[in-house]
């Protein structure tokens, strides 16, 4: 690789505008990153051709990119764990951004939030581990916000006061507060979807396809919706174990007519 001025300076950019805030210098032809609300470094790069090029610290991050830039085998700077190659700056700065929020809720980050936020609250009454269950809430809400950007996980919908953090796992049934807190255990959802999976009246196959009960009838399947073929995008592997248990502990317990 190798880094002209000028695009050392469009790589400064894009890093400080997606959240990598803090310059850790040069390595070789590498520049490095770091944040000071996200723990991921990132080092940023040209290939040979012109493409930015990112190499992370964490591999879980570079897992649940997707298909977010190409993994490339680019010699890494050290203590990097992945790289990917993007074709043009528009997809460096979508990858960067990516990469900020996936570190900030991946994979243990909401739990520590929370434990940070809650360490001094009393938990000896019922009335005060409600107030700790609802700091939890709130910090589970912010991860799911962040971890599918504000939009629906099916419909897209994006107007934050009517998307609701729906645990895939409830909170009463998690065993742990790594369960209660971990952002593969909830989708993001509009509200009439929330309340149908919430009450076991759709579920979600591994594959992301919306199936629905049997309970719910024909009519209101069409007033909600549900009529058509639904699906949940960017879905990880780590979700497939919660949606086991909905599909087989929460799908089809409703009443019909409820």
């Amino acid at each position: 690789m190798s880094l002209a001025p000028l695009t050392a300076t469009r790589l400064e950019k894009a890093a400080a505008d997606n959240g990598f805030d803090r310059p850790r210098g040069a390595h070789g032809d590498w520049l490095a990153f770091g944040s000071n609300h996200a723990p991921l470094r990132v080092w940023l790069g040209v290939a040979k051709a012109g493409q930015p090029v990112v190499a992370l610290s964490r591999m879980d991050v570079d897992r649940a990119l997707g298909a977010l830039g190409t993994t490339t085998t680019v010699g890494l700077p050290p203590g990097a764990a992945a790289a990917r190659m993007t074709p043009g700056f528009d997809v460096l700065h979508e990858l960067l951004r990516r990469a900020y929020q996936l570190a900030r809720t991946l994979p243990d980050e909401l739990l520590h939030v929370f434990e940070e936020k809650t360490k001094a609250l009393p938990r000896a009454t019922e009335a005060e581990r409600l107030v700790v269950q609802r700091v939890g809430q709130d910090v589970f809400r912010a991860g799911l916000m962040e971890y599918w950007e504000g939009r629906c996980a099916v419909t897209g919908l994006t107007v934050p006061e009517l998307l609701r953090a729906s645990h895939i796992k409830p909170w009463a049934a998690c065993g742990t507060d790594a369960e209660r807190l971990d952002v593969y255990n909830g989708l993001l959802l509009a509200p009439h979807l929330d309340a149908a999976f919430d009450a076991g009246f759709i579920t979600v196959a591994d594959d992301g396809e919306i199936l629905v009960s049997p309970h719910l009838s024909v009519p209101d399947r069409r007033w909600l919706g549900l009529d058509a073929r639904l699906r949940v995008g960017r879905l990880a592997p780590e979700h497939r174990t919660y949606l086991t248990w909905h599909r087989l502990k929460e799908f089809r317990r409703a009443e019909a007519n409820r």
